[in-house]
């Protein structure tokens, strides 16, 4: 199909220069250039350009260009007649061409010459539209994840060369879509940049003339194209009984999965508790690469045929997929078991065909919704789940997301109703044997009919179950923004040039309610402000004060604190409830008004009625909170649970006040999901402290269960996987000394090094850390991504994943909930023991409750919770037989310390004490 661009010359251009700002001063120092045609590099340019200015340090470390390489070079003065004929007559083509070209033409513009005004197309756009499942669009992570060799990334001649080749990728993978979504895409395609859409208007209009049918693998309804939909795998079902001697395991394993004796023990231990009637739960401790996933799936497939469930919760949504794309499949491969298994989200991570198609005819879009629109469209061609985590995305902060993504109801009669991707998946959560879902899901849905009658429940990862059932059930009143979403309602009816008042002033019934609704929206936020006074007037009571480095002020309280028996507060939160049912009633009696006279009025009133029903779900959602905080204090029990954070953005303002609530006591809620299933296994890698579970059950509220206890044994020595190395001479972690420290480590001794972790326990001297070693020359290879300055966690994971040397300076999750996929770490930096942060809210209220009744705190619960976190960090190296790595401890409390024995035991292999002198030699010899 290269005919459809036979005429056409592509120049594709990269340019690297001395910074981004050329009225500055910036330069080109490189300009490279790849000639397509045909769709077929030809030809390629590159030229060293004398900038007569210094290069900066960090533009060096990105392009490995000197100033000895460009210092005896000829300036643009020179070059300039050579690129204008060079690219005469072509077609711009650059990866960020409001970049490169931009910067060309002012630094030709400055010589005296015309600005180009050649076609221009931009790659990064037509990446994004065309493999819209990658996790990174930057090139070096394309043409990686592309296979596209070339030779020098961050070199102008060869991203020139790779930028080239992806063009011509993408071209192709354009020529293989439906006719119907290229038809679609053209039509959205004029919002692109510059002339990009130019490529995807030629592939349809030249495929339209051809009258390609539509392939077998998909079908189309209405003009939108989609993959046809297949079953959950599943295996053969040869024989249905549990394989009690090593004879049969090593039958059924041979050729798909060595035999393990620390594997197989596990797995008869819970194949014995799962048929003991008198048994309900069991704790099991299985080292990190034992296989505990598969052996809990193989303990339990063979329970699955009197038509119960096995319910398997996970942490993360990255483990759900792992279990499910990786764990089952070979499960069934060696058991030859004919199950199957399905994934359990909420509704809200399927896309809603119905709302997506809406919007596609609601105006012009702002660019990240249009790109995301044309991503979707091109992904409907991919995806047999409609499962929105499929986009690799690191948030769902996107408006477009409010209108697309899956409410949860079952759709009859609608357009897309036979191919509804959360109906189907619930068809298919029906039917599986198996359920692999997440803990917070878990948490909030566990009275759901999907699980079926009487299920088996798994908890993996069930050290942090707790944790993530009380974040699960944490919530928010944030009342500026419910501030601000009637203040936008008001706007939309009373005083924007567009407004309803204005557009339908001789309609008696709208104008009746507008003036009723009036006068009742003003009241509602009257009632917030008093709310948000109430709670400001309580600071007093607060258990804990800190200022957040953005400025807002946060206060602790404990639920008497806050709301005691005289509080005026829920006397206001009934009045507020009734309010906002009436403003949320009267605007949605305008909106149904607004329907009716929208057909005999000329104007286009389809986006205000789109505003104002956002709008109005914004207020359904508001009053839903209002609720919930209702319910949380009509019960003092439930109060005393719970702890209660004020943010308020401003300190001086009471109307600045924010109701955050934290449950800090989650054994009520546990008991009522342990009570839903049967036979429950909390399985992790770090269940013991101190060499007991005495903390966990307590943690679980397992005690009425008294569960069985297992502690698995390793299948591999860990002693020739794992080196633990502890700097003895390092100055006290509250010392500057200690920052500097550590900072020449990461600078000085890394560079043998792929991937590094660097484990802290604070925010603000991460930020210190990064700034330190951002830009050295010696770390010039690595991307270095510090948590809360390099976008958020999941996208800082997926580029330390991506990169080829990538360190992470992180805290809190990073030890633990964090996942890196299979990529391999080299070796961990424990910058601190892991003890939580005592400023934090949930933290300081857990605490205060545990010394209202009398507990030790730092021994039974600080403590413990750190040394678990420890050995969750030092596990991050190990996670199966082919890993190798170092855990390197800077902390010298360690030594010093009474509670540093807790974690000196629970290490499992001899530590090398050294000194910071011997420290690179060490991490190079590994």
């Amino acid at each position: 199909m290269a005919k459809i661009f036979a005429k056409d010359t592509f120049a594709v251009v990269d340019l690297e220069t001395t910074g981004t700002q050329r009225e500055k001063g910036h330069h080109i120092i490189q300009f490279g250039c790849a000639i397509i045609k045909n769709l077929q590099v030809v030809k390629t340019y590159s030229f060293m350009i004398n900038p007569h200015r210094e290069i900066p340090q960090a533009v060096i470390n990105l392009t490995g260009i000197h100033n000895e390489d460009v210092q005896k070079q000829k300036d643009f003065d020179f070059y300039a007649p050579k690129i204008i004929k060079i690219l005469q007559n072509t077609i711009f083509v650059a990866h960020n061409v409001d970049f490169d070209l931009p910067f060309l033409n002012y630094e030709l513009m400055q010589r005296g010459y015309d600005a180009l005004t050649n076609k221009a197309i931009d790659t990064v756009e037509l990446a994004k539209i065309a493999f819209p499942t990658l996790p990174s669009y930057k090139l070096s992570d394309l043409t990686s994840q592309l296979k596209i060799k070339h030779l020098n990334p961050h070199k102008a001649d060869s991203d020139a060369y790779g930028t080239a080749i992806l063009l011509i990728k993408i071209i192709h993978q354009f020529e293989e879509l439906p006719q119907a979504t290229l038809n679609t895409l053209s039509s959205l395609s004029h919002g692109l940049i510059r002339d990009t859409s130019w490529v995807i208007t030629t592939i349809a209009d030249a495929l339209r003339q051809e009258k390609c049918p539509l392939g077998s693998q998909y079908m189309q309804v209405r003009n939108i194209v989609l993959q046809k939909q297949s079953n959950s795998f599943s295996g053969h079902g040869e024989n249905r009984k549990f394989p009690q001697s090593d004879e049969q395991k090593k039958k059924l394993f041979k050729g798909k999965l060595h035999f393990r004796r620390a594997q197989v023990d596990l797995i008869n231990h819970l194949h014995q508790f799962i048929n003991n009637p008198e048994q309900r739960a069991m704790l099991v401790e299985a080292p990190n690469g034992t296989g505990k996933t598969f052996s809990y799936l193989f303990a339990y497939a063979y329970q699955l045929y009197s038509g119960r469930k096995l319910i398997i919760a996970t942490p993360t949504k990255v483990l759900q997929q792992q279990v499910i794309e990786r764990e089952i499949p070979q499960l069934l491969r060696v058991s030859k078991l004919d199950l199957t298994a399905d994934v359990v989200k909420s509704s809200s991570r399927y896309l809603d065909l119905d709302g997506f198609v809406q919007t596609l005819f609601q105006g012009t879009p702002n660019k990240p919704t249009l790109i995301l629109q044309m991503q979707i469209l091109v992904w409907l061609t991919m995806t047999k789940t409609g499962d929105l985590d499929e986009l690799n995305l690191t948030n769902y902060e996107a408006p477009l997301f409010a209108q697309i993504q899956h409410p949860g109801d079952a759709r009859v009669g609608s357009r897309f109703a036979s191919v509804d991707f959360w109906n189907l998946a619930r068809e298919r959560q029906e039917q599986a044997d198996i359920l692999v879902t997440n803990h917070a899901y878990l948490a909030n849905h566990y009275m759901d009919t999907i699980w079926g009658q009487n299920p088996y429940l798994v908890i993996d990862e069930a050290h942090c179950f707790t944790d993530n059932v009380i974040s699960s059930r944490n919530d928010s009143l944030r009342f500026e923004a419910l501030w601000g979403v009637i203040s936008h309602l008001r706007n939309l009816l009373y005083y924007s040039n567009e407004s309803v008042e204005s557009q339908f002033t001789d309609d008696v019934q709208l104008n009746f309610l507008l003036q009723k609704l009036d006068p009742e929206s003003l009241e509602l936020i009257q009632i917030i402000n008093q709310l948000q006074k109430e709670l400001y007037a309580q600071h007093s009571h607060a258990v804990n004060h800190s200022l957040l480095p953005n400025g807002t002020l946060e206060l602790s309280f404990q639920g008497k604190g806050l709301f005691g028996n005289n509080s005026k507060f829920r006397l206001t939160l009934g009045k507020f409830q009734q309010k906002l049912e009436q403003v949320r009633d009267l605007t949605n009696q305008v909106l149904f008004e607004l329907y009716h006279e929208q057909e005999r009025v000329l104007t286009n009133t389809e986006a205000l009625l789109s505003e104002i029903t956002e709008q109005i779900d914004s207020l359904d959602y508001y009053s839903e909170k209002g609720y919930q905080l209702a319910d949380l204090l009509s019960d003092t029990n439930n109060l005393a649970q719970n702890g209660f954070v004020l943010m308020i953005t401003n300190p001086e303002d009471p109307l600045s006040t924010n109701l955050n609530w934290l449950m800090l006591d989650a054994t009520e809620i546990l008991q009522q999901i342990y009570s839903r299933f049967d036979h429950l296994a909390f399985i992790s890698a770090t269940l013991t402290s101190d060499h007991n579970f005495d903390y966990v059950i307590n943690q679980l509220a397992l005690g009425n269960l008294h569960p069985l206890e297992y502690i698995g044994k390793s299948t591999f020595n860990m002693a020739k996987h794992l080196k633990v190395l502890a700097v003895k001479d390092m100055p006290s972690p509250d010392s500057e000394a200690y920052e500097e420290a550590i900072d020449q480590i990461l600078i000085n001794d890394l560079k043998s090094k792929q991937h590094v972790l660097v484990l802290m326990t604070n925010l603000e001297k991460i930020h210190d850390v990064f700034v330190a070693i951002m830009n050295t020359p010696e770390l010039k290879d690595f991307e270095i991504l510090a948590q809360g300055l390099s976008g958020s966690n999941n996208r800082i994971a997926k580029r330390f994943v991506i990169a080829k040397k990538a360190i992470i300076i992180g805290a809190d999750s990073f030890w633990e909930g964090i996942d890196f996929h299979d990529c391999r770490i080299d070796a961990v930096f424990a910058a601190r023991l892991p003890f939580e942060a005592p400023e934090q809210p949930e933290v300081r209220l857990r605490q205060r409750r545990l010394e209202d009744r009398g507990i030790d705190v730092f021994t039974k619960d600080t403590l413990p919770r750190a040394v678990i976190r420890f050995r969750q960090g030092m596990g991050r190296l190990i996670r199966g037989e082919q890993d190798h790595g170092q855990f390197v401890i800077l902390d010298p409390r360690l030594w010093t310390k009474n509670y540093g024995d807790a974690f000196l035991q629970i290490i499992p292999v001899k530590i090398e004490k050294i000194s910071k002198k011997e420290l690179k030699k060490k991490l190079k010899d590994e």
